[in-house]
């Protein structure tokens, strides 16, 4: 999959999941719009998606089979597929020592194990944490459209 520039991102369990939240509040609508045009964005391959094994796990917890499968599907737009390994467990540790959770340092490890150029997510625990990464660009979806339009 050629794209212009190569970007590839990955997306947390919680920005897939930001669709299927309460709209209600603007700002989970302003984060939900700007989700739907990423994914539009990996369709056009105008970005490169990476999954994992860990989004298919969090994935299975999903209550409703039609969210659960609607989820999945997009592990076929994915160029690279990470599987469970001893660097994945490695860097999760440092992830964790970042104070990241447990699944959150596993996302954060899988990201970075796939080249992945920014790391999307809604999840302010991560955000807020966001600078002590230094191998990926953690991000919210709002933000990384801003810097694709500029």
């Amino acid at each position: 999959m050629d794209t212009e520039e190569d970007i590839k991102v990955y997306l947390d369990n919680c920005c897939f999941n930001r669709p299927y939240d309460n709209q209600e509040h603007f700002s989970i609508k302003l984060e939900t719009e700007a989700k739907l045009h990423i994914q539009e964005m990996i369709k056009e391959e105008k970005v490169i998606l990476i999954w994992s094994f860990i989004l298919d796990y969090e994935n299975s917890a999903n209550q409703g089979s039609s969210k659960r499968n609607s989820i999945y599907e997009w592990a076929g737009y994915a160029s690279n597929y990470i599987s469970y390994n001893e660097d994945i467990l490695k860097l999760s540790k440092q992830n964790l020592n970042l104070g990241f959770g447990k699944k959150d340092s596993i996302h954060l490890a899988c990201a970075i194990t796939g080249q992945s150029d920014y790391f999307i997510t809604v999840d302010k625990g991560i955000l807020n944490k966001k600078q002590s990464v230094s191998k990926i660009k953690v991000i919210d979806p709002i933000s990384f459209i801003r810097i694709l339009e500029d």
